[in-house]
């Protein structure tokens, strides 16, 4: 059983890695293509993992004893390392304290909005597209 613990904080901390880098990528590519008024990148990732977290909680279910070790490496790991709710807490801050106050306020509307949005069609997505055998 540790055996199984430590292959899965493998999986976690390899998926963070990459999670991490894909939301570091990600904020600088908006960051170019749109500007410094509205922080992006940030609802960029946390729109993105909403809808992949749904997808994915439903597309894993029932796949046997193998949906441990995507769990943990998808949605603990990668989605873990690509959403940002502490820096959408921070950028919020930031802009209540700027002359775009107003803008914190949907900056965190949306977010939560949309995310919700999301997560649901990603788990309205999966449950239409999703086999009746597990995965190997």
């Amino acid at each position: 059983m540790a055996t199984i613990w430590w292959q899965q904080l493998a999986l976690v901390m390899c998926g963070g890695a990459v999670g991490a880098a894909g939301r570091f990528w990600l904020g600088g590519a908006l960051l170019r293509r749109l500007g410094e008024g509205f922080p992006w990148g940030t609802l960029a990732a946390n729109l993105i993992g909403s809808f992949a977290i749904g997808f994915l909680a439903v597309w894993l279910e029932g796949r046997g004893p193998q949906a441990l070790y995507w769990r943990a490496f998808l949605i603990v790991g990668l989605l873990g390392g690509l959403t940002t709710y502490s820096a959408l807490m921070l950028e919020c801050l930031l802009l209540a304290r700027s002359p775009r106050a107003g803008m914190a306020l949907v900056y965190l509307g949306t977010t939560l909005a949309a995310g919700l949005l999301l997560v649901w069609l990603g788990t309205r997505l999966a449950a239409g597209i999703r086999p009746p055998f597990p995965l190997a």
